[in-house]
């Protein structure tokens, strides 16, 4: 624990009562005190203040920023307007995912956010196939928060009002108490929200002023999993990674049509014309005990069908559900399969997804 990396408001999570733990090299709040499906239920109906500053930032800056990555990328950047977002992934020469990654078009090229388990790899890969082409930047000093729920615009606009009419994947620079920021309206919850960007220097003097607004709580790394996992959404390692496409994950809707200048791409366009054998679904868990990552499911007949990749209880719907791939002829909404949980077969239905609806501001 002691080689652990610690993100700027380390000392105001002690001070909040969290409980810590190993994530992606650093030590994160995992909860708080009144614990993981308080803080979930709090998000869906107040608004909920992530601290997520391990999460890597970085900047492409040159004219040809967007055509450059672009190339890298099945999803299209060329005609993004500034202030304009994209969720899409970086694909390897399998189909594979190399990470999923939120890029954000700007006044002096690009800016990105990747995930936390993959920086070092992504910062890399990024700097060794953009060389040419134009500068690559890491933003070390930059940290990121994001406050997600369904009061988060009315309490974040008394301090930024020009962030309530950004649309959903927008962002723009502006002030909160005056500290100097870029505000995105998106997030990892399903909710509506905003993620905000600013120097480390400022961070606990900004965080110290959202938390102190009556509505707002602190949210740990076990209430987000649960939040997106009733969200639907996809988390690096386990429903994408260097061996499971975007097509696999039920990504098909970031591919740009037409592109096919891409690492990966003909495995990729092939499994949108023929169908991939494997996909994402949901599943609902007719069982009290949740069915967790790495659980095998079979048929009736006690055939493999796929496996478990993200699995926990929902607070929102009191239940367990799961997300999981699975041959493609299982994938039907209603086919009930089973997984095997300390010796107890359960059933578990393939259901859509999301579990919760988004309520994302479009």
């Amino acid at each position: 624990m002691t080689d652990l990396k610690q993100t700027p408001l380390h000392n105001l999570h002690l001070e909040l009562g969290a409980k810590m733990t190993a994530f992606a090299g650093y030590l994160m709040p995992l909860q708080y005190t009144k614990g993981i499906i308080h803080e979930h239920l709090h998000c869906r109906s107040q608004v909920g203040f992530f601290d997520i500053s391990h999460m890597g930032q970085c900047r492409i800056l040159g004219d040809n920023a967007a055509s450059a990555l672009e190339k890298l990328t099945p999803g299209g950047l060329v005609d993004l307007a500034v202030g304009a977002q994209k969720y899409t992934v970086l694909t390897n020469d399998d189909g594979g995912v190399i990470d999923d990654i939120i890029v954000t078009r700007t006044e002096f090229g690009l800016s990105i956010i990747v995930n936390a388990g993959c920086k070092e790899k992504d910062f890399t890969y990024l700097k060794q196939q953009l060389a040419d082409d134009c500068q690559f930047e890491v933003c070390a000093d930059l940290v990121l928060f994001a406050l997600q729920g369904p009061a988060a615009v009315s309490l974040l606009g008394k301090y930024a009002a020009d962030i309530t009419c950004l649309g959903f994947m927008h962002s723009c620079a502006t002030q909160i108490g005056g500290v100097d920021c870029v505000v995105s309206r998106c997030g990892y919850t399903g909710e509506d929200g905003f993620e905000i960007s600013l120097h480390q220097d400022h961070a606990e003097q900004l965080a110290r002023l959202l938390l102190a607004e009556p509505n707002v709580e602190p949210i740990g790394l076990g209430a987000r999993d649960t939040l997106r996992l009733e969200a639907g959404l996809c988390l690096y390692g386990h429903e994408l990674s260097d061996n499971i496409s975007p097509i696999e994950a039920r990504l098909q809707w970031l591919i740009k049509k037409g592109h096919q200048n891409y690492p990966g791409a003909n495995v990729i366009l092939k499994q949108m014309q023929q169908g991939a054998e494997r996909i994402r679904v949901g599943l609902l868990i007719d069982s009290k005990i949740p069915v967790r990552e790495g659980s095998v499911l079979h048929d009736a007949e006690a055939n493999v069908v796929g496996f478990v990749s993200s699995g926990s209880f929902s607070p929102s719907l009191s239940r367990p559900v799961a997300m999981a791939l699975i041959g493609r002829n299982y994938a039907d909404i209603g086919t009930v399969l089973y997984a095997t949980v300390r010796n107890t077969r359960i059933a578990v239905t393939v259901s859509r997804l999301p579990f919760v609806p988004h309520r994302y501001q479009r």
